[in-house]
């Protein structure tokens, strides 16, 4: 008999890889968990060509992900990787049995997260995060941000050395999957079990904009942490601590 419940799958956002969430991994695998981090193609390790990129090719490889898997599976989506774990959980709803967002884009169907940005332009504690301080390529296919940037903005709750060697490692993003939106329907993502973790003090995905998907996309378990962006590095215990129990589906 299987002895590990459902199998998760990490889901980085953009510029990351599955290195982020190496001090996540050992706690979950210590709750009984099977944490599976991947890296989406052009991310990480996965090296292909920005033009080549859309959000049905990362669904294609998530498509292989689970299918090597071969047992239903909970998705933890971070950051913009919350809007693939969406995509996924609709096209594939009979592999997919519950979904977990980190500082996720928890967006609802046919909405980008430029589109919500700039529903929330003026409202008390708005911010653009990282949206001016992004770097384009010259054809328009990808981006960057400059690791001092990404060091104040994703990981600014880190230690000065941990936020500067997590901002070293960021990736070209190419914007096929980057600028995304999920076509959702409440026969399929619309039955799946949600818990969003918020951050307080994120300083990309701020807590305005996090709380607007909440309202946007209703009916998830919330979790709060007081910690920037990326808790799966700053602090890896709190965030186990909120994501085990739902993933473990004893809530």
């Amino acid at each position: 008999m299987n002895s590990y419940p459902d199998p998760v799958v990490l889901i980085h956002g953009a510029w990351q890889g599955s290195w982020g969430w190496a001090h996540l991994i050992p706690l979950l695998q210590a709750a009984g968990l099977e944490p599976h981090a991947i890296d989406l193609p052009g991310s990480g390790t996965e090296t292909v060509p920005a033009s080549e990129i859309t959000l049905e090719t990362c669904l294609d490889y998530l498509d292989g992900v689970l299918t090597a898997i071969g047992r239903p599976v909970s998705l933890v989506g971070h950051s913009g990787g919350g809007v693939v774990a969406s995509a996924a959980g609709e096209r594939f709803r009979d592999r997919v049995n519950r979904i977990a967002y980190v500082a996720g884009m928890m967006l609802p169907s046919g909405m980008n997260f430029g589109e919500l940005q700039k529903s929330l332009e003026g409202q008390p504690g708005f911010s653009q995060g990282i949206s001016d301080r992004i770097v384009y390529s010259a054809d328009g296919l990808s981006s960057t941000v400059p690791p001092e940037e990404a060091a104040a903005i994703f990981f600014n709750d880190c230690p000065p050395d941990v936020a500067m060697a997590a901002a070293k490692k960021l990736t070209p993003q190419a914007e096929g999957a980057r600028a995304i939106l999920s076509e959702l329907t409440p026969a399929r993502f619309g039955t799946l079990p949600r818990l969003y973790v918020e951050a307080t003090d994120d300083r990309s995905v701020v807590l305005l904009a996090q709380r607007r998907m909440q309202d946007l996309v209703p009916g998830a378990i919330v979790k709060t942490l007081d910690t920037g962006h990326a808790p799966q590095l700053s602090a890896p215990e709190a965030l186990a601590e909120a994501l085990v129990p739902f993933l473990k589906g004893v809530e």
